[in-house]
């Protein structure tokens, strides 16, 4: 079965095909980092136009490397991530999808981007960009019971966590189509916090890979960051008050004493290393709590924030902590792309849930 899967949620533009809702014959994603670096974070309107002006290239691009020529003949459906995102972005992508389902004769399926994170770890390397012979790789986290195949999915239920720009949030999920969202951010998400504190270091946009570079030749212990946890047990999570913490250390108690510009390189690396280990540390509570009440046979990770190697490693280890495997997307799997969205529609597909051309848009959910 082959799916075509378009994502244009955010600020990147994505195409791919999916076979039977694992191996990626193509993924092919144009990211607008460029576009938008200058003003320091996304604005909606310029990524809606960048992907009107490029989605059909990079459909035709994925169709090429998927070898699909005939795509009424050849392919099984169109899925599109109708939701959550930038509005103006989705619709580029779900009037696209409709175009090309209608045009077509394929059903169309409408696709949770968020949750499709989750998904994101059943993945297969592509096959276009294998050497002749190389097996198929999924990258999965040591756990302390063994290290899966790449044929094996999760054990359900499990504690699903997804991070990036826009989403902190936690599940049960009871598998890829069956999971409650048990606990979310309630300011800025861990991918915006990063963002932000990386504007504060005077660092550049995107902050998160900018951070964990800065952050390898830092010391994690040298500054003790405040640990937002809310309410006793609670599942929720808040990084505004770390992102102010950070603030109030780099410019004053004002915030406005002295900037980044004041500190050395060194002070700095250590300000982003503390800064990633109070962050991850957050996040892996707020895991360990959901384990403790919840039924859970394994960890799922997804998003942005996933690619973080401090935040892989802390939840690998509460893997090891817990006896529970842990399941962590290949690097090129965490952002958002189409892949995801291809792999999780092929069980929406089988399960007849399949949305008409009426299909709404919604920015949150």
């Amino acid at each position: 079965m082959l799916i075509l899967g378009i994502e244009t949620t955010c600020d990147e533009t994505s195409a791919a095909v999916v076979r039977d809702g694992r191996e990626v014959l193509s993924n092919v994603v144009a990211s607008q980092i460029d576009l938008h670096a200058k003003f320091g974070g996304v604005v909606p309107e310029v990524a809606a136009r960048a992907h009107l002006e490029s989605l059909n290239l990079i459909v035709d691009e994925a169709l090429r490397r998927a070898h699909i020529t005939r795509p009424a003949h050849q392919l099984d459906a169109v899925a599109v991530a109708n939701c959550p995102g930038l509005i103006g972005c989705l619709l580029v992508g779900t009037a696209a999808a409709k175009a090309f389902a209608f045009a077509w004769s394929k059903p169309l399926i409408a696709v949770n981007h968020v949750q499709a994170h989750l998904y994101s770890v059943l993945l297969q390397d592509e096959s276009a960009n294998r050497r002749a012979g190389e097996p198929v790789k999924n990258e999965v986290a040591d756990s302390p019971i063994r290290r899966f195949a790449d044929s094996v999915s999760p054990p359900f239920p499990a504690i699903g966590l997804v991070m990036s720009g826009g989403h902190s949030s936690l599940y049960h999920v009871h598998s890829f189509h069956n999971l409650r969202r048990i606990g979310q951010t309630q300011d800025d998400a861990v991918g915006e916090a990063f963002d932000k504190v990386a504007a504060i270091l005077q660092l550049g946009y995107p902050g998160g890979p900018l951070i964990d570079k800065l952050a390898e030749s830092g010391n994690p212990l040298a500054i003790k960051f405040p640990m937002s946890l809310l309410e006793k047990d609670s599942l929720n999570f808040s990084f505004s008050g770390l992102k102010t913490a950070v603030l109030y250390h780099v410019n004053g108690k004002q915030g406005r004493q002295r900037d980044a510009s004041a500190l050395s390189l060194q002070q700095k690396a250590d300000v982003a290393a503390s800064f990633q280990k109070t962050a991850a540390d957050m996040l892996v509570e707020k895991l360990r709590r959901a384990a403790a009440r919840y039924p859970a046979h394994a960890l799922l990770i997804g998003g942005g924030v996933s690619a973080n190697t401090a935040i892989r490693t802390a939840v690998t280890r509460l893997g090891a902590e817990l006896t529970l495997p842990v399941f962590i997307p290949p690097m090129r799997y965490c952002t958002d792309n189409a892949a995801m969205i291809a792999g999780i529609a092929h069980g929406l597909l089988r399960s007849g849930q399949t949305a008409d051309l009426n299909l709404e848009t919604i920015a949150t959910v």
